[in-house]
């Protein structure tokens, strides 16, 4: 399991009071599988350590799910533009397993970042969607893609379905299980 000083590790350096503040400042949270996190057009309000269980950020178009992004344990997640705009979120957030994460508010984190500078650390994380940025602005091949998450989250195509992963590519099922044939 992870400890407090793992999960902050994971971002930067930090001290035994930063430990202290953040377990003070942030709440577990356990989803059952299917359970949203954040609704498309709710305010994301807080970030999300992943402690264990996967979870997806997707888009309602008709009755189709595109999906976004696909979570694992231990990473952040969040959704960027709804945290820091402040504006509805454009997707939802969902548990595709039964899973565990560590929340930690808005507002507490500037608190945290008023009592330590430490936490300012967390900019990093905001930069988290460069992953995904660079499968699409690279215009990608779909083998490309898939060895560029095969390398980035070896993991996800152990727990995420085929037609997930597809939808998070941008590439039809039938063509990724060609390349995963291939790969």
């Amino acid at each position: 399991m992870m400890t407090t000083q793992d999960i902050l590790n994971s971002i930067g350096q930090f001290s035994d009071f930063d430990y202290e503040l953040f377990e003070r400042h942030s709440a577990k949270r356990i989803l059952n599988k299917n359970e949203v996190l954040i609704n498309e057009g709710e305010v994301c309000k807080c970030f999300y350590f992943i402690l264990s269980g996967s979870l997806f950020q997707f888009q309602t178009c008709d009755t189709d799910e595109v999906i976004i992004d696909l979570h694992l344990q231990n990473e952040w997640m969040f959704n960027q533009q709804s945290l820091t705009e402040q504006m509805p979120s454009n997707t939802t957030i969902k548990a595709f397993s039964k899973s565990e994460v560590v929340e930690l508010s808005l507002l507490s984190f500037h608190c945290l970042c008023s009592k330590s500078q430490s936490f300012l650390q967390f900019g990093k994380i905001l930069n988290q969607s460069k992953n995904r940025t660079f499968i699409f602005d690279n215009s990608l091949k779909p083998k490309e893609k898939y060895s560029y998450i095969n390398k980035s989250k070896p993991q996800l195509a152990k727990i995420f379905p085929i037609k997930m992963i597809a939808s998070y590519l941008k590439i039809s099922p039938e063509t990724l299980s060609r390349v995963r044939a291939n790969f």
